[in-house]
């Protein structure tokens, strides 16, 4: 979404990026917020880069095609292939990067593109530790969490853990995936109203976020996957309704709404 009423978030679909200690940089979907990253000074120079797909919903896909470093020589690109549903990931690129849909094909960027093997639990990229868990999504997906040094950031999208989707896992299971981790960014769609009618969507509702927060004991929150209707005024409502929840339950858990191009440093 775009507008005066979107200014502070953003409307990007999902991208987000981890750089390691050891210069490498670990790329989580591949939505409209890869655009703006390709773009950046950093990138332009950087040769090598993981791509991470939490699953294979457009929303998170359909910016890989308009993502720069693809056109440029010299360049690596390390994609897990990962299956989701009836899909595995290197199919799921060539679909959306052929005409009709594209004028391009995947076999014309002139970067190296790596498929490698689908990850079995865990893999290692430089300093930081990856592991997965099972998103509970309609059609499949994987959390990811990242741990280097000590410090963890845990990342939750597309997830309904109220609900049992094939293949996802129970709301316990996602709250000791995240146990401890410094900081959680977590799918927050709807409000407790807007999710009984949407129950079985694949998403979730913003107290049950906060209550798996303070079960996992995490440092800080981040609502992730905010509404696509949703304007920065009503989020902020939320931000503070969350807060009193928080306060209310005795946590001192921080909590906030992830904005596009914001910057955490652990």
């Amino acid at each position: 979404m775009s507008g005066r009423e979107y200014l502070k978030y953003g409307g990007d679909t999902t991208c987000i990026e981890v750089e390691a200690k050891t210069g490498h940089s670990i790329i989580i979907d591949a939505g409209t917020g890869i655009r703006k990253l390709g773009e950046t000074p950093y990138f332009k120079s950087v040769k090598e880069f993981h791509l991470l797909f939490t699953h294979s919903h457009l929303d998170h896909v359909i910016g890989f095609n308009f993502f720069t470093p693809l056109f440029l020589k010299n360049r690596r690109i390390i994609v897990p292939d990962n299956r989701f549903g009836r899909t595995d990931v290197q199919s799921m690129v060539k679909t959306i990067m052929k005409p009709p849909l594209f004028p391009i094909t995947l076999e014309d960027v002139q970067a190296d593109i790596e498929f490698t093997d689908e990850i079995r639990n865990s893999l290692k990229i430089g300093s930081v530790t990856v592991e997965t868990i099972p998103l509970s999504h309609p059609g499949g997906g994987l959390g990811y969490k990242l741990t280097e040094e000590g410090k963890t950031f845990a990342f939750i999208t597309d997830n309904e853990p109220g609900y049992p989707h094939p293949g996802g896992m129970t709301f316990q299971d996602y709250a000791d995936f995240s146990r401890n981790a410094d900081i959680l960014f977590h799918d927050a769609e709807f409000t407790s109203e807007e999710y009984q009618p949407r129950k079985g969507w694949g998403h979730s509702p913003i107290p049950e976020v906060v209550r798996l927060a303070v079960e996992a004991g995490v440092g800080r929150l981040g609502f992730f996957h905010i509404n696509q209707n949703r304007g920065d005024a009503e989020m902020d409502r939320l931000v503070e309704e969350a807060g009193a929840d928080l306060l209310a339950r005795n946590s001192s858990i921080e909590c906030f709404a992830v904005a596009g191009g914001m910057e955490i440093h652990l």
